[in-house]
């Protein structure tokens, strides 16, 4: 069943989970297209407010009764078939569409679709691609999974012929998408709850490239072993970018390093496209820069709307982001949770004028850390002070018996906090002028950092 067919003015669309991060806005886009837009959600917050400001409907709670006369459902990854509204709606026979697929459907819709796929850095670059867009004048439409502070949210609904959207691979959601331009930033083995190992998360972003059609384009990392290896014999041509690869088709070059900043050209080709100055550190970022760089370019956008768009990029929201100030050591929040990113992150740090790194880390599901257990002591030796939080079970149940206290265990210094409170304490206890304290994860962790910042006041 084809979800086309049902994305027409008119009809009754029910959004279950409405209020989520990538369903508010596309109860928004489907509102603009003519459709009766309704949904349920389990809590009030600002997005379902916003939604009952345009006039859609929002229920607080599932029921079967939510459904109304409704057309067709679409659903989060996160309601299962034994929630009352799929149940409901199976038992009716109204056709039920997961998020992605109503989100590749209205790709369609757009003359270019820059999709934005990778184990890690998605938000950043995909925000960076905003902001270059937003600089020409493109009117965007965007799907962000996190927060932009030039949005205000983590999407927008613009009026031009551009979509730019992160694209996740997990469940195999980006595979519902329609890329124009898709752009590959690395592949390692993650989300091993779903793929088998890493050789099946490179069989799906190789499925990925190949939904480009022929008169798109496939961008990749060439610094990237699973990139590489995922696009081996691809039988189109890739834009390949590099940090200094000179077979590569855009690369940085003159890259100067001030107070843990980079300058750099961004040469296409041998020409210079661009000369950029990132207000975010690392090198991981200027990787960032030239993949979003390179949609730009090949969407025809001149140079200078890359350099105008990246001199105000200050960061997604939970990318390296500050906090505050305790007791003279300053206060971030990052979103690292696979053993890459923390590399990335801890290696930038250490780049920074502080005088020590205090970490406080919070892993993320109980299979990602049993499955890349070894890569996260490995990487979690980098701070100067670990503080370790018990592990984010997000989706999953606590079958494999693992503990954060296993890693702390392994780490010399290394100490283990059952709770976030103990978590807050030990910052406390630790903290120095002149440090650098960082709380890193994707669940709940910022909330230490938080609640540091609260004492001092």
């Amino acid at each position: 069943m084809d979800i086309s067919s049902y994305l027409v003015p008119g009809k009754c669309a029910h959004l279950a989970g409405i209020g989520g991060v990538s369903m508010s806005p596309l109860a928004e886009v489907l509102h603009g297209m003519g459709l009766r837009v309704q949904g349920s959600d389990m809590n009030e917050s600002p997005a379902v407010a916003h939604l009952r400001a345009l006039g859609i409907q929002v229920a607080v709670g599932h029921a079967a009764e939510n459904l109304g006369d409704c057309d067709f459902v679409i659903r989060t990854a996160a309601i299962h078939d034994d929630n009352p509204e799929i149940s409901g709606a199976v038992t009716r026979g109204i056709p039920v569409f997961e998020r992605a697929q109503a989100w590749g459907a209205i790709m369609r819709g757009y003359r270019n679709a820059l999709c934005i796929s990778g184990t890690h850095g998605k938000t950043t670059t995909t925000s960076m691609a905003t902001h270059i867009f937003m600089a020409a004048d493109r009117d965007p439409t965007v799907m962000i999974g996190g927060t932009l502070e030039l949005l205000h949210s983590g999407y927008r609904v613009g009026k031009g012929d551009t979509i730019i959207a992160e694209s996740c691979e997990y469940c195999n959601s980006f595979l519902s998408f329609f890329p124009t331009v898709a752009i590959i930033l690395n592949v390692e083995a993650d989300h091993l709850d779903f793929f088998k190992d890493l050789a099946d998360v490179e069989h799906s972003f190789r499925r990925f490239a190949e939904l480009v059609p022929e008169r798109g384009y496939v961008v990749a990392n060439r610094d990237d072993a699973g990139a590489r290896e995922t696009l081996a014999g691809f039988g189109r041509p890739v834009f390949w970018f590099s940090l200094d690869d000179p077979a590569a088709d855009c690369r940085a070059e003159n890259l100067v390093w001030t107070d843990g900043l980079p300058t750099f050209d961004i040469m296409v080709r041998g020409e210079r496209y661009a000369h950029v100055a990132l207000n975010v550190g690392g090198a991981h970022n200027v990787m960032n820069a030239l993949a979003a760089a390179s949609g730009a370019y090949l969407l025809g956008l001149p140079g200078e709307t890359v350099e105008r768009g990246l001199a105000t990029f200050h960061g997604a929201g939970r990318r390296f982001e500050r906090k505050g100030e305790y007791r003279g050591a300053a206060v971030y929040d990052d979103y690292a949770h696979h053993p890459g990113e923390l590399h990335a992150l801890l290696t930038m740090a250490k780049s920074l004028p502080y005088k020590r790194i205090v970490c406080a880390f919070q892993p993320h599901t109980y299979s990602r850390t049993h499955a890349l257990f070894d890569e996260f002591v490995r990487e979690l030796t980098l701070p100067d002070v670990l503080i370790l939080a018990e592990i984010y079970a997000a989706r999953e149940q606590n079958d494999i018996g693992i503990s954060s206290a296993d890693l702390a265990a392994r780490i010399p210094g290394a100490v283990y906090c059952p709770t976030l409170a103990k978590v807050t304490e030990a910052l406390k206890a630790a903290a120095q002028p002149g440090d650098l304290i960082l709380t890193v994860g994707a669940g709940d962790i910022y909330k230490a950092g938080e609640n540091l910042l609260k004492e001092d006041r």
